[in-house]
C-alpha cells in the first residue's frame, strides 16, 4: 500500500503536529522546503524534498540536513549529493541544480532503510523547530532491485479513469520490471532477461536533461512507474548544445541521479550519449571515453543500466561508427562487463536507410564486441513501409533496440500520425523489439508527451496533462508486459 506523509518546512515561526503528519518551521525570510514520503513498506520508505525560493532574487546554493533516529539510515539519493555523519544526512546540489531562481524550486529524493522519520532538520544552516511523527509502514516491498511483491494492483484490476492518478502496475512474478527481469543480456538477435526469456521493454525518453530539469523529478518517475507502467526511462544527455561539453561534471551527476531514480522505481535506465551535431561520433571520442568510464564505474553493480554510446550518427560511414564503437566499448567493459551496449547506426540511426544504405552493411561487418545491440530510430509521419521492411529484415540477423521514436514527423513537430504509429508499434510488439518514445517533456511541439507548463505544475499522472501524442503512447505502454 502506498502512503503519503508531508513534512512542511515553511517560513513561519511555529510548528504543529496533526496525527502522523509533522511540521517543521523555518525562521522568517528563509528558503522553504517540503518533505514527502512518496512510498513506504515494512522496512523503509522513499522520501522527496522540494527546496523552493519564494523570494524574487535567486539563491546560489542550498543545503538540507536531516537527522534520523538510530536504526534508520539513508544509503541512496538522487538529484542531490549525499554525505553521512552519524545519524545526520546532508544533501547538497547535484551540480546542475544549485542555483534556484526567484519563485522556483528544485527537488531531490532518497530511500531510507528503517521506519524512523526525521527528528530535526536545517536548511541552509538555519535550524528548524518542531517534532515528527512516525507512522507505521504498511507496504510489503521496497522499490529497487528485489521487491517481493507488486507495489500496486494486480493484473485484471480496473485501470484508473482518465482524470485520476491512481497508481497501477501490471503484476509480474517479481513485481517491478527490474525485479522481474534482473540483469539483461543479448540472446541471439533479441533481448533476454536473467532467466533467458526473450522480452520487450517499453518506455519513454527524456528531452535534453539540461533543458527540462523540472520534468525529471520523483513525481514524474512515480507517474511513469505506477500510472504508465513503464519499464524503461531513457536519459538523453546532449553532448553539445549546452550539454556535457559545457558542464561534464554537472551532466554526469544528473545522469547518475536519474539512474538511481529509475532503479528506485523498478525501471531500467538507458544512458544516452546524445550526439547529433556534429554527426560523426569520433569528434566526441575523448568525451565519450571520459563519460562512459565514469558512469560505468559508478553504476557497474546496478542491474538496470543500459548504455547507448551514440544517439544519431549522421554524415559518417558505418566503418567510422564501427571504429568509434570498438574504442568506447572497451572503456565500459573495463568497469561493467555485463551491461548491454547499444550502438547508433548510420543515417540518424536508420540502419543506413536515410542515407541510401541498408542494414546489410552492419550484418556483413558487425561491431567486434559481445552483449551489444544496434539502435533504430523512426518518426511515424516520415518513415513508412520501406523503413518497416528494413527493420523486419534486420531483426532476423542482428539485435535491435528502438531507443527513440516519435509519433510525428522527423522534425519532432506536427500532427500525430496515429495510423503510422500503430503500424510501427504493432511491428515492434510482434518482433519483441524494445522502444522508448521521444519525448517526456513539455516543450511546445508535437512530439512532446506533456502539455506546456505541466512540469512546473508537477502534473504527470492521468491524461489531463497529456498531448495527443502522450495519450497515444500512454495507452500503448499501459498494456500488460510479457515477462
Amino acid at each position: 500500500m502506498k502512503r503519503s506523509l508531508k513534512l512542511i518546512l515553511a517560513s513561519a515561526l511555529a510548528a504543529a503536529t496533526v496525527g502522523t503528519v509533522a511540521f517543521f518551521a523555518l525562521p522568517a525570510s528563509a528558503e522553504a522546503a517540503s518533505f514527502t514520503v512518496t512510498n513506504s513498506w515494512s522496512t523503509g520508505y522513499q522520501g522527496e524534498v522540494t527546496v523552493s525560493n519564494p523570494a524574487s532574487s535567486k539563491i546560489n546554493t542550498w543545503k538540507v540536513q536531516l537527522t534520523l533516529p538510530a536504526g534508520s539510515t539513508i544509503g541512496q539519493a538522487w538529484n542531490a549529493t549525499l554525505a553521512t555523519g552519524g545519524q545526520t544526512f546532508t544533501f547538497t546540489p547535484a551540480g546542475w541544480n544549485g542555483t534556484i531562481a526567484g519563485g522556483s524550486a528544485t527537488s531531490f529524493g532518497f530511500v531510507v532503510t528503517g521506519t524512523g522519520r526525521p527528528t530535526s532538520c536545517t536548511v541552509n544552516g538555519q535550524a528548524c523547530t518542531g517534532l515528527t511523527g512516525a507512522p507505521s509502514a504498511t507496504a510489503t516491498s521496497a522499490p529497487g532491485k528485489t521487491p517481493t511483491s507488486a507495489p500496486a494492483t494486480a493484473t485484471g484490476a480496473p485501470k484508473p479513469s482518465a482524470t485520476t492518478a491512481s497508481p497501477t502496475r501490471t503484476a509480474t512474478a517479481g513485481g517491478t520490471p527490474l525485479a522481474a527481469n534482473g540483469q539483461l543480456k543479448v540472446c541471439g538477435a533479441g533481448l533476454c532477461n536473467q532467466n533467458g526469456k526473450k522480452i520487450q521493454l517499453r518506455g519513454v525518453s527524456s528531452h535534453g536533461i539540461h533543458w527540462f530539469p523540472g520534468c525529471y523529478t520523483g513525481a514524474a518517475m512515480d507517474a511513469l512507474a505506477t500510472d504508465w507502467n513503464a519499464d524503461l526511462f531513457r536519459i538523453a544527455m546532449y553532448v553539445q548544445e549546452g550539454g556535457y561539453e559545457s558542464d561534464p561534471t554537472g551532466q554526469t551527476a544528473k545522469v547518475n541521479s536519474l539512474v538511481d531514480m529509475a532503479e528506485a522505481h523498478g525501471m531500467y535506465a538507458l544512458i544516452d550519449f546524445h550526439v547529433l551535431n556534429p554527426g560523426d561520433p569520433n569528434l566526441n571520442l575523448a568525451r565519450a571515453k571520459e563519460f562512459f568510464a565514469k558512469v560505468a564505474a559508478r553504476n557497474a553493480a546496478k542491474k538496470n543500466v543500459i548504455y547507448e554510446i551514440a544517439n544519431e550518427p549522421n554524415g559518417v560511414s558505418w566503418a567510422g561508427i564501427k571504429s568509434y564503437a570498438e574504442q568506447v566499448i572497451p572503456v565500459i567493459r573495463a568497469n561493467d562487463p555485463d551491461g548491454i551496449v547499444i550502438i547508433g547506426t548510420r543515417g540518424w540511426s536508420s540502419l543506413g536507410v536515410s542515407e541510401g544504405s541498408s542494414s546489410a552493411e552492419i550484418i556483413d561487418n558487425p561491431v567486434n564486441a559481445t552483449n551489444i545491440m544496434y539502435a533504430f530510430h523512426f518518426y511515424a509521419a516520415s518513415h513508412k513501409d520501406d523503413y518497416r521492411a528494413e527493420v523486419q529484415k534486420a531483426a532476423a540477423s542482428i539485435p535491435l533496440f528502438v531507443t527513440e521514436f516519435g509519433t510525428v514527423s522527423a522534425s519532432g513537430d506536427g500532427a500525430v500520425d496515429t495510423a503510422g504509429t500503430t503500424a510501427w508499434l504493432d511491428l515492434l510488439d510482434k518482433l519483441k523489439i524494445s522502444y522508448a518514445n521521444w519525448n517526456f517533456g513539455d516543450k511546445a511541439e508535437g512530439s512532446s508527451i506533456l502539455k506546456p507548463g505541466s512540469c512546473n505544475a508537477g502534473a504527470f499522472s492521468g491524461t489531463g496533462a497529456l498531448t495527443p501524442s502522450g495519450q497515444l503512447i500512454r495507452s500503448r505502454i499501459r498494456t500488460p508486459d510479457d515477462f
